[in-house]
């Protein structure tokens, strides 16, 4: 196993000698900075950075890092996380009926591509519930109506306590959550199938087959309370033509839509995205 490691997700306003002040921290109490990356939006007048280092040899103990570099960061009016890379994350997947998102999110983990525990599966219907007992993992049916949508989200916001969950990933879950959802818990990731922002909302391969597009695609965006309007972490696109039906344009998106969420997916994990504003930065 390699030696854990500490990283910074930095976003501050753009001014002089950031980078040295930063790296310094790391610097001076004995740190080796392993990976380090940064970028300036000089239209909105930030300095983005990410910075990983070795743990091993590091003075500092891991409880003290967070109270020491808010002293550093609170003059740069900064906004910051700190991450540890033995900290194993975990994960609810939310599903309808689509098996493909599901399915290639179970395939990754038990082959180690995603570093995490994916210890619940919630959804409104029960077909996908045979194949997440082959995985041996908790599956919750919660189905979901108009009159009973606000009963059955604060269940759900209580299951992902009771299962101490970091990150909901939406794996082709047909709902909208509401806003108050999205407050209570904004650590959400959602595959969309289309290259937003054409063809938000319901039935874009229908939508863009009749437009008569040559190339289409899938988005993982973060949720947020506007429909497929959330900060974008990963996209791709294939082409197709006229030859291409909806099915065909369905086949070859779900093929995308599984590569797309899984990337986006193991960015985050990495902790390699930094949300400003409702842009995303993706380190590399």
């Amino acid at each position: 196993m390699p030696s854990p490691t500490a990283t910074l997700l930095i976003s501050c306003p753009d001014q002089k000698g950031l980078v040295a002040k930063i790296a310094n921290f790391i610097y001076s109490n004995g740190g080796n900075i392993i990976h380090a990356d940064q970028h300036t939006d000089f239209a909105a007048g930030l300095f983005l950075t990410r910075l990983e280092w070795q743990l091993e040899g590091f003075n500092l103990p891991r409880e003290v890092i967070e109270p020491a570099f808010a002293a550093i960061a609170k003059p740069l009016e900064a906004t910051w996380q700190l991450h540890f890379s033995d900290t194993i994350p975990r994960i609810a997947i939310w599903v309808t009926k689509q098996d493909h998102c599901l399915l290639d999110l179970l395939w990754r983990q038990q082959a180690k591509e995603l570093p995490a525990e994916i210890p619940l599966i919630i959804s409104n219907h029960t077909q996908l519930e045979p194949i997440v007992k082959q995985f041996g993992i908790d599956f919750y049916h919660l189905p979901i109506a108009k009159e009973t949508k606000a009963e059955q989200e604060a269940k759900q916001l209580e299951i992902l306590k009771q299962y101490k969950i970091d990150l909901v990933v939406l794996a082709k879950y047909l709902q909208i959550l509401s806003a108050e959802f999205i407050a209570n818990f904004p650590k959400i990731i959602n595959i969309h199938h289309s290259f937003l922002p054409a063809f938000a909302g319901a039935n874009p391969y229908h939508r863009a087959y009749e437009r008569g597009v040559k190339i289409i695609g899938a988005t993982a965006h973060y949720a947020t309370a506007e429909l497929d309007e959330g900060p974008i972490i990963e996209q791709d696109v294939v082409r197709v033509s006229h030859r291409d039906d909806v099915a065909d344009l369905i086949r070859k998106g779900k093929d995308l839509e599984r590569v797309v969420l899984a990337r986006a997916v193991r960015l985050h994990l990495q902790n390699r995205v930094l949300i400003y504003g409702n842009r995303t930065v993706v380190f590399g």
